[in-house]
């Protein structure tokens, strides 16, 4: 029971770490203070996360 309720911790992490890098490359490209390579730097690490999610659910 405990190991299940820390998979769903992580799971639920990793899924709001995705879509809050999501959501600062939005922001900040709206506000034209990131550049290519930062920007794509935190939407891989979201991307990551989101695989790791998705993975956890198996």
């Amino acid at each position: 029971m405990k190991d299940q309720s820390v998979k769903e911790i992580i799971t639920t992490i990793c899924k709001a770490v995705a879509l809050a890098m999501g959501v600062a490359v939005v922001a900040l490209s709206a506000l034209n203070t990131i550049d290519a390579n930062t920007s794509a730097t935190l939407l891989g690490i979201g991307l990551a996360c989101a695989g790791v999610a998705m993975l956890q659910k198996q």
